[in-house]
């Protein structure tokens, strides 16, 4: 059985106040890299980059990172050279927080650039974390049990988080 969490509008609305907290945060940066965990976190990143063009006079780039889920310790792959983020802000997105696996292992990664600034987002945050890693941007918190299943669908017009 599925039960809906988010809807379309919500998320809309939270990306947009992710976009604006982003930029409040980095207002005085002339360059923004929004690094989506790939495959949902790159969307949520895409769809907060849309917004934030909008606002902010920043310099807006998009990257990709992929990560081994089961096994974070192989290689992680950026879709640019690490060199190019080197002394940069950086801005990692994911969709779901559950353990906090995945982002500390891409945190450790990203952090071995020195980076300028350094924040992290996520659309969900389930509150169970077994890693600590601390999230600076959320959409919601959501106490669930340990055996629920969160998912976020991004689809062209439609988009939505369920448990499972």
């Amino acid at each position: 059985m599925k039960n809906k969490i988010l809807n379309t509008n919500q998320i809309k609305k939270i990306v947009k106040r992710i976009a604006y907290q982003i930029h409040e945060n980095n207002l005085e940066y002339p360059e923004i890299i929004l690094i989506g965990v790939h495959k949902n976190g790159y969307t949520l990143a895409e769809k907060i980059n849309k917004e934030l063009k909008q606002i902010s006079k920043s310099n807006i780039k998009l990257v990709s990172i992929k990560i081994n889920k089961k096994n974070p310790l192989e290689e992680i792959e950026l879709d640019c050279k690490k060199e190019y983020l080197k002394n940069k802000v950086i801005v990692l997105v994911d969709d779901v927080l559950h353990t906090g696996k995945t982002l500390i292992y891409c945190v450790k990664h990203l952090l071995e650039i020195t980076p300028k600034n350094f924040n992290t987002v996520v659309l969900i945050d389930r509150n169970h974390k077994k890693f600590p890693i601390k999230v600076d941007f959320k959409g919601i918190s959501l106490s669930t049990f340990i055996s629920d299943h969160v998912e976020v669908v991004f689809e062209d017009n439609n988009s939505y988080a369920f448990i499972k």
